[in-house]
């Protein structure tokens, strides 16, 4: 009898398996917003070295997840809508696979797979890429390439999307050549209902993390203790772990805004400060609380905790659609500078002389209130268009006493809604008394 058929299955990863409607979506999305004659191309993120013959672990470029789903190194994604044939309009091509790559590397996606994965039919292993694209990119006028253009990215080390981009136009240079990173920051900005659900997913797995370090902190643990247990608990969830660096600092640690040694007793009276979050499916969760090491606030930490409290419910009210994100800083600082006034940490005249361009409230809260989240920490979006409904941001005021050795920082995930605002991590302990019952019951 013939050998039984291989059954298709998608490459298997910690996250469950995303339907490809989503991905299907997304790039419908961004053919529509292309130029008439156009095609986009997309690479896959490299897997870096570290020392010897070792790698770190992989991390896949947003733009191809968002747009694919495919979670794997080696490759391109073509989407020329003006496609002279059907067949052509989307073209993915992967890192062919085979049984011996399958004993030394693991499973790797079959052509099935990677058409139940993402929904394109036209699959190609990449040792085709060059005949293919050859054979219609001369029915485009205009070369869509993308490029890393975040605010605060390190360019330092060149990428596969630099290094395609040279290949391109020395390939093509008769070709009209365009940024497609604009367009892509706008459609990752807007989440889908789909994203939406796994965002809440990374959130309902941070605050089972929350949860478990409540019972567990008290005087005499280590930060990197702490660490640990969140790390377990972000695992045993399907979680791949932490979304970025954590911060886990007590103490006067909590003042310094990135302290990610995490190699401090936790002492007794102390506040320990605590910035993490889940990934899942590559989408981050992004939380910080500051919690009593002993499970009691003093009355002056309650004091500031609750005007951080209130800065953060205030400003959550006013992130609404319509609204800039420079604006809404704008206000967030008067809404501090109330409180700071209150806690007779900086003086009316001091208010009234300040430098516009490093208002008075700066000494003790620094940084800003909010950023974008999504697939990355600090996700991309425009800082000068208007808030729209569906997008995700962080909530994160702080107050921060160096001569205190006190510094308190909350943090949730908002999505911005057409009538409301809902709290992705309202779930997760925040109130004073919460706090207080979680560690001491």
């Amino acid at each position: 009898p013939p050998p039984p058929k291989k059954k298709t299955k998608k490459k298997s990863m910690k996250y469950h398996s995303i339907d490809a409607n989503l991905f299907i979506k997304n790039r419908k999305k961004l053919a529509e917003r292309m130029k008439s004659k156009a095609i986009a191309i997309f690479n896959s993120n490299d897997i870096l070295p570290s020392n010897a013959d070792g790698t770190l672990p992989f991390r896949q470029n947003n733009d191809i997840f968002y747009l694919s789903g495919v979670d794997q190194e080696e490759s391109i994604l073509v989407v020329f809508p003006d496609a002279p044939m059907e067949k052509y309009k989307e073209l993915l091509f992967v890192k062919e696979t085979s049984e011996e790559i399958a004993i030394w590397e693991g499973e790797k996606l079959t052509k099935e797979a990677a058409t139940q994965a993402t929904g394109i039919k036209s699959i190609f292993w990449l040792k085709d890429f060059n005949k293919v694209l050859k054979s219609i990119i001369y029915e485009a006028e205009t070369i869509y390439l993308n490029d890393n253009e975040h605010l605060r990215a390190d360019t330092t080390v060149e990428t596969r999307d630099d290094r395609f981009r040279k290949w391109c136009k020395e390939q093509f240079p008769d070709h009209n050549y365009e940024r497609v990173a604009p367009i892509m920051h706008y459609l990752r900005s807007v989440k889908e209902a789909e994203e939406i659900e796994l965002m809440q997913n990374a959130c309902n797995i941070t605050g089972k993390a929350v949860d478990r370090i409540l019972k567990f902190i008290k005087p005499g643990v280590m930060e990197f203790e702490v660490e640990a247990e969140i790390m377990h608990e972000f695992l045993r969830n399907r979680s791949r772990g932490f979304a970025y660096t954590p911060i886990l600092a007590s103490g006067f640690n909590a003042c310094v805004l990135h302290y990610i040694e995490n190699n401090q007793e936790c002492k007794d009276g102390d506040l320990m400060l605590m910035d993490f979050g889940a990934e899942y499916a590559n989408y981050a969760s992004d939380l910080t609380r500051t919690i009593p090491v002993n499970g009691k606030f003093t009355e002056r930490q309650k004091e500031v905790y609750s005007a951080v409290l209130r800065v953060m419910k205030r400003a959550t009210s006013i992130l609404r659609p319509g609204i800039t994100l420079n604006d809404y800083h704008h206000k967030v600082g008067e809404f501090m500078t109330e409180e700071l006034l209150q806690l007779g940490l900086i003086t009316s005249e001091e208010v009234a002389q300040e430098n516009p361009d490093w208002p008075a409230y700066k000494k003790y809260f620094m940084h800003g209130t909010s950023h974008y989240i999504g697939l990355d920490v600090h996700d991309v979006g425009s800082w000068y268009k208007p808030i729209e409904a569906g997008m995700v941001f962080t909530v994160e005021p702080g107050i921060y006493i160096r001569e205190e050795s006190m510094g308190i920082r909350l943090e949730n995930d908002i999505l911005i809604g057409e009538h409301e605002n809902i709290d992705l991590m309202k779930h997760i302990p925040l109130e004073i008394e919460e706090i207080e019952a979680a560690m001491n019951g």
